[in-house]
């Protein structure tokens, strides 16, 4: 699972985080069997230790994101995620990981990030960056091949689905930062 992508293809991967959530989930099958209070204490000081490292990998990768824009000189459009939940289905084995996985905190991470270094930040609707071409802006569902591989069927450009995600939600952040310009505020 991918955290975040920028749009010049740096990949912030959750694969650390991944391994060390299952490997906590494996350890956590004997201790819940049990059902004692020491075994509830246990359970709880491991649950609190887990969230601990979720929250210090993000932290990480808002870091590495925001000084990668603030040095670039460009800014940051985060895809607006809220409601996602109620929007994906999950097959059975993958439920545990999206319910269980914390997708605002790390948004909220580059937002104070972002605005103590002075980078911009534009939310951007999610619908269709990982169906649309970054190239011709062909829209089509049979685009993302497969979840790691996109190919246009327009164009035919073949590129990694994550890429050309973030390539499309860095084309929609520009078009709302140029139209925050053109039109005064009140």
């Amino acid at each position: 699972m991918n955290i975040a992508t920028t749009s010049d293809g740096d990949i912030m991967s959750g694969r650390q985080a991944d391994r060390y959530r299952r490997r906590k989930r494996d350890l956590r099958t004997k201790p819940q069997k049990k059902r004692t209070k020491s075994t509830d204490r246990v359970l709880k000081r491991n649950r609190r230790k887990e969230a601990r490292y979720a929250t210090q990998r993000n932290h990480i990768i808002a870091k590495k994101l925001v000084a990668t824009a603030e040095r670039t000189s460009r800014g940051i459009g985060p895809e607006d995620l809220s409601g996602i939940r109620q929007r994906v289905t999950a097959r059975k084995d993958q439920r545990a990981r999206l319910h269980s996985w914390a997708f605002a905190q790390p948004g909220a991470f580059v937002e104070y990030k972002a605005r103590r270094a002075g980078v911009p930040v534009v939310h951007v609707d999610p619908r269709n960056t990982s169906r649309q071409c970054s190239e011709c802006r062909h829209t089509h569902r049979t685009n993302r091949v497969t979840q790691a591989r996109f190919a246009c069927r327009s164009c035919g450009i073949v590129l990694r689905a994550d890429h050309n995600g973030s390539r499309n939600i860095a084309h929609r952040a520009d078009a709302v930062r140029r139209q925050d310009a053109v039109t005064p505020h009140r």
